[in-house]
């Protein structure tokens, strides 16, 4: 008997995640298949997406671009719908397996709900999710039998390690970060930092959010608290390693002291293709690591003085409720300011203090608070973003 395909909805497929996705797929075409495409703005590529894969559906977010999207498929066998309710609506369908939650940022908070309620597997590539809605998504997860499986390195580096392991204690993962372009910066030296040295990563082609936040190593103290929720360990237990190399992507030490690591070439395809495929691993065309070219490969604890978004993270879990949260909003703000050439790079730490201390604060949040503590906090920001802009403005 023929073995069904597995039937893939992409949400977020104009990003790298989501292309690079495509690209799995595309290797595998006798194991995957793609069932829906979304994207929030980018048509053409959506357009050109839909034309290679012919998905059974495209969404596209933003609706003003419903028109074009329409006309351009008007000739092919692919339904097409618009809105982020219709990004909701998709992930219900009986026919899907696997959904990749590949939006970027908190606007990936509906749909994964959507498809946990509907018991789908999730492939968690939005950490933002669990950033913001933790507990609420794991018990969500649980209730519904719904897998969610990481697709982040790091995470899918832990889960790895963790196969086959799950009567033995954890003492510590070890949650590893290249340390982005400024790692060896002064406080000093990055008050200077402009919005294109943010963009070189020196080892990972992501976008350009993802890039910001890697840099100021926000992104590392997201990616904690998505570990502590997603195996179920106390902050305490997550170090984070500056690794410049980024071959090794993290590593478990157990209670007896031993240590096992994830380790490969830089490239999100491998844990791509291995949520996709798990428990199997699939052959590849993914580059191998050689160890012989590999013999320097180095460890460093991060300056949290220097870089204070990473401690920002730690405060905000502790802190618990809706403060993670009120985080993830002041910073979705605060990157976009910066790229917008509004404030420079340190100001975006500043912005992300002034925001935890001033929103209300909710210590056993609901859903409903969650979507209202987005709200207030990005106004706060907002607001602080313009008095700065004005106190330059003065000088």
């Amino acid at each position: 008997m023929e073995r069904k395909k597995k039937q893939i909805a992409i949400l977020g497929s104009t990003g790298s995640i989501g292309t690079q996705a495509l690209d799995v797929i595309a290797q595998h075409p006798e194991k995957f298949e793609v069932y829906a495409l979304t994207a929030n703005n980018n048509i053409d590529l959506l357009i050109e997406q839909a034309v290679k894969f012919s998905p059974e559906v495209v969404v596209i977010a933003n609706d003003e671009k419903y028109s074009v999207l329409k006309e351009a498929l008007e000739h092919y066998p692919i339904k097409v719908w618009a809105g982020i309710e219709a990004i909701s609506d998709i992930v219900q369908s009986e026919h899907i397996d696997i959904v990749l939650a590949a939006m970027v940022g908190f606007s990936g908070l509906k749909p994964t709900i959507s498809a946990l309620k509907s018991g789908k597997t999730v492939a968690l590539a939005n950490k933002e999710t669990l950033v913001v809605a933790g507990e609420y998504i794991i018990d969500l997860a649980l209730r519904n039998g719904a897998p969610i499986l990481p697709v982040d390195s790091e995470h899918s580096a832990i889960f790895q390690c963790l196969n086959g392991e799950e009567q033995n204690r954890i003492n510590k993962i070890w949650l590893t970060a290249s340390g982005g372009p400024f790692r060896n910066y002064s406080r000093e030296q990055l008050q200077q930092v402009s919005k294109e040295q943010a963009l070189n990563h020196p080892k990972w082609s992501m976008g350009t959010k993802v890039t910001i936040d890697s840099s100021t190593l926000i992104n590392k103290g997201f990616e904690m608290i998505e570990a502590k929720w997603l195996f179920d360990v106390d902050p305490s237990q997550i170090e984070v390693v500056v690794h410049p190399q980024s071959i090794v992507h993290s590593m478990i030490e157990f209670e007896d002291t031993s240590v096992i690591a994830q380790m490969g070439i830089p490239d999100m395809r491998v844990p791509i293709q291995y949520a996709f495929s798990f428990p199997q691993r699939l052959k590849s065309n993914f580059k191998s690591a050689n160890f012989f070219q590999l013999s320097n490969l180095t460890f460093e604890q991060p300056d949290l003085k220097v870089f204070k978004n990473l401690s920002f993270a730690y405060d905000a879990i502790d802190k618990g409720g809706n403060m993670p949260c009120i985080l993830n909003a002041a910073n979705e703000i605060a990157v976009e300011s910066f790229l917008q050439d509004k404030i420079s790079y340190l100001s975006m730490s500043d912005i992300l203090e002034e925001t935890m201390q001033k929103a209300s604060f909710v210590k056993s949040p609901t859903l409903d608070d969650y979507f209202e503590t987005d709200i207030e906090a990005r106004k706060i920001a907002t607001d602080i973003i313009q008095t700065i802009n004005k106190k330059i403005s003065t000088f």
